[in-house]
This record gives structure tokens, C-alpha cells and sequence, in this order.
């Protein structure tokens, strides 16, 4: 039989926050052993910093502006973005391959309910949506999901009908439970399964976490060095600060009891495993809280394969988005699909990955449109290599002066000392002309 493929990734985790990294003081020992045991792509970026664009990159292994991700699936923007039923995805791909299909928690590809029906039936409220049976999930059969939902002790799910299912549980212990129950008495034990857990923690809002994890950080926090003096004492900051790490810890936990029942089950050794996020969260470095900024803690993400095919230890090559998915492919030894852009990262070594962000909340795009300017032209374009980070920043606000920033990341870890240039610099041209190229490709009328 071929190979089971387990993926699990969480929202918000940046590469740093895991002990393995040897990067942030963060208590994660059962991620750690498997990490020692798996390959670690210690480049592993996300292309466009923010949940729904990258989540359509990594299942269609598509660019996010090659699958219409220009911002986040939400409520009140006139476009939004969907993960069109033409779109193949990891799900379809592997469905058609004979595996049994299994999608467990977020999934935030649907535009919000709220844009179609203003009394959901569903009972979708914010960003949310009901992602019914059929062509929207994408080739996955059993499926316990939402669209985007914060309540991280009181989770609600959906499965095959809008009959909205609540519980008073931490979401990724029962996520967990979830996923044993799948693997227990749903899956076709006759195929192999594709499984994806989706965890929300450690996604704000940060303080719903339960106290166990909290118990582990009461002392002394060691910061990154870009987090500013001011935050350091700052008592709202040290509780986030806390809870990030507290939610990470908690997942470990979670993890560790996975990875035990796999091998409990005889299942570990003939199961790929992929540990993964869909962007970073800069809790404090820079003075920034979240993600959708070009910064290392925002655009870099964990991501730890384990197959006994591939081995283990570092490797360093540039893994965008949408590589994820061909990697995986070739992994499991199912053939590619055409539309996937993505490369597999066992053998590519790019010279560039690139970066995205566009304004998309409604309040950001509202002043562009007054003076009829599309915000999609404007936010941010990058290229991010193995040593430089390199920005052109239009701004999120009508008016903004043109910036371009070269970061060396190797002589300036923190990116503290960015170097401004001036766009008829031949650094600028080169990359600059890189840029275009990639742009041209993907429809981006970004305003050099």
C-alpha cells in the first residue's frame, strides 16, 4: 500500500518559536524529538504572510495570486477571495489517487457566509463560512472544519450539513480526538489516508489558552533582540508574550500524543508527517504584533518532514508556498498535476523566493477606491534569498512615498539595520527587473 500522509500545521507559529530552531526560550519536546528525527528546511517561507493566501498556495501548490488570493477569504470586501471549485488541490489530487481524504479544523478558503446570506443558516457570524459537501472541499471526504472562528476553548465545527457543532474543549485537544476517532473507525483501512489538521492556536486571541501551559512561563521571558526596551516592560505585552508561548506548548503536548498513537498503531514508520505553519506572528520584534510584514518572524515557518525515504537533518534551499505541495507529491510518489508552479524542494535550490501583500481590509481599501486607484497595486513586493531580504513598499495609506529596502540577514540577524536604496541603484535594477518578471507572470499590477 502506498505511503499515509499526515499534515499538520498551525496558525501564526514562526520558525523561531520552537526550542529545535535555537532560537526563542519555548518549552516544545515532543516537537523537538521529532525534529531531531525528520528533514528541516530551515528556509521554508511563506509567500504572502497571511492565512488564506498561503493555505491556497500550499493545497493548489500554486502562487496565491495564481489561485485569486490577493488578501484573506472575509466579510465586506466586494471581491473576496474563494478557493474556486476549478482549483486542484492536494485533496483532489490524492483522492484520485486512491486515498482516503480527511480535513480537521481550519480552513478559511471560503468567503465569508455573511457576504451572500445575511442570516446564515449555517449560523456563520464574521469571517466564517460552512464549506457544504461537494466541489468546495476540494476532494476531501470526512470533514470537520470551519471557515475562520477565534474561540480557542469553545471551537464549533461543521460537518455534513449546517447543523453547527460546539464544544467546551481547548480546539486542537479536541482536534486531536478528532483525528484519533478518523484514524480509528472512519478511515477505509482498505486505502491509504491523506489527513490535514489545521490547529488555530497560537492565532490571537492569545489569552485562551488553558493554565497548564501558562504554569510553564512564569519566569524571567527572553526576548529577541528587535523587540523594543519600552515592550519589555509592558504588562499587556509580557501576558502575550506569555500566552504565544503557552499555546505553542500546548500544542506540543497535542503533537506528542499523535505522534504516540501512530506509533501505538504500527502506523509512524509507513506515515509521512509534516509539521508545518502558514506564517509567523512577530510578537513584539520590530514593535510589531502579527503577521503580513516582510520582517524574518512574520515570513519564516516551521517545516519538518518526516518519511523514511528522505532522511533527516538541515537543509537550506528556499521552499516557497507553493513547493510544499509538489515536495509531497514526490514523497509519496503520486504523479504532479500541470497547474502546480511549486518545485519540489528534495531537489530545487532557487536563488529567490518571492513576497507579497496587498491592502485588503475594507478600510484600507476604501481610500484608494475614493480616488479610483486599485489597492492591489500598492502594499509590498520583496525577494527573499538565502542571505538578503530585499522590499519595495508602496505603502497601505494614498500618499505613501515609494521605499526599497535591502536586509542582510547573515550579517544582521535581527534586521535591525536595513539599507535604504534608491531605485537607480543597480542592486535596485536587478532586482527590480526580477521582480517584474514574476509580476508580469502573476497579473500583479504592483506599481513599480
Amino acid at each position: 500500500m502506498k505511503k499515509n500522509l499526515l499534515y499538520i500545521f498551525a496558525d501564526q507559529w514562526r520558525y523561531h518559536a520552537i526550542k529545535n530552531a535555537g532560537e526563542d526560550e519555548v518549552f516544545t519536546p515532543n516537537m523537538d524529538s521529532f525534529a531531531r528525527e525528520s528533514l528541516n528546511f530551515t528556509n521554508a517561507i511563506s509567500t504572502y504572510p497571511l492565512c488564506s493566501p498561503h493555505r491556497a498556495s500550499l493545497l493548489t501548490g500554486k502562487y496565491p495570486l495564481s489561485c485569486g488570493f490577493w488578501t484573506n477569504c472575509k466579510k465586506g470586501v466586494f471581491i473576496s477571495p474563494t478557493l474556486a471549485p476549478q482549483e486542484i488541490t492536494m485533496g483532489d489530487i490524492l483522492k484520485e489517487n486512491g486515498y482516503d481524504t480527511a480535513y480537521i479544523g481550519k480552513w478559511h478558503l471560503d468567503s465569508s457566509d455573511l457576504n451572500f446570506y445575511p442570516n446564515p443558516k449555517a449560523g456563520s457570524v464574521n469571517w466564517d463560512a460552512y464549506t457544504p459537501q461537494g466541489e468546495r472541499r476540494h476532494g476531501f471526504d470526512y470533514w470537520h472544519s470551519y471557515g475562520a472562528m477565534d474561540n480557542h476553548l469553545s471551537p464549533h465545527y461543521w460537518e455534513d450539513s449546517p447543523n453547527k457543532l460546539t464544544f467546551d474543549k481547548w480546539s486542537p485537544t479536541h482536534e486531536r480526538e478528532v483525528l484519533e476517532n478518523y484514524l480509528t473507525n472512519i478511515w477505509d483501512k482498505k486505502k491509504p489516508f491523506a489527513a490535514v489538521l489545521s490547529w488555530n492556536p497560537p492565532h490571537p486571541p492569545y489569552d485562551q489558552v488553558p493554565e497548564e501551559f501558562l504554569n510553564l512561563y512564569e519566569t524571567n521571558h527572553k526576548y529577541r533582540e528587535n523587540v523594543p526596551e519600552s515592550w519589555k516592560t509592558d504588562p499587556i505585552f509580557n501576558s502575550r508574550f506569555k500566552e504565544y508561548y503557552a499555546a505553542i506548548s500546548g500544542l506540543d503536548k497535542e503533537f506528542g500524543i499523535i505522534i504516540n498513537y501512530l506509533k501505538e498503531n504500527g502506523l509512524y514508520e509507513n506515515t509521512t508527517v509534516v509539521l508545518s505553519a502558514d506564517h509567523g506572528d512577530c510578537m513584539g520584534s520590530h514593535g510589531l504584533y502579527g503577521k503580513n510584514v516582510w520582517y524574518e518572524e512574520s515570513i519564516r515557518i516551521p517545516l519538518y518532514i518526516h518519511d523514511n525515504t528522505v532522511g533527516c537533518g538541515k537543509r537550506y534551499n528556499l521552499v516557497e508556498s507553493c513547493d510544499q505541495l509538489p515536495t509531497l507529491l514526490e514523497i509519496l510518489q503520486v504523479d504532479t498535476c500541470e497547474t502546480i508552479e511549486g518545485i519540489s524542494a528534495l531537489h530545487s535550490d532557487k536563488e529567490y523566493a518571492f513576497l507579497c501583500m496587498m491592502p485588503g481590509l475594507p478600510e484600507l481599501i476604501e481610500p484608494y477606491a475614493k480616488l479610483g486607484l486599485d489597492s492591489k497595486c500598492f502594499g509590498w513586493r520583496g525577494l527573499r534569498t538565502k542571505g538578503f531580504t530585499y522590499i519595495i513598499n508602496n505603502g497601505t495609506k494614498p500618499g505613501f512615498k515609494q521605499e526599497r529596502w535591502l536586509y542582510d540577514n547573515l550579517k544582521d540577524k535581527y534586521q535591525l539595520k536595513p539599507q535604504k536604496l534608491n531605485k537607480d541603484d543597480a542592486l535596485c535594477k536587478k532586482y527590480d527587473g526580477v521582480l517584474k518578471t514574476f509580476c508580469v507572470s502573476q497579473k500583479d499590477f504592483f506599481l513599480f
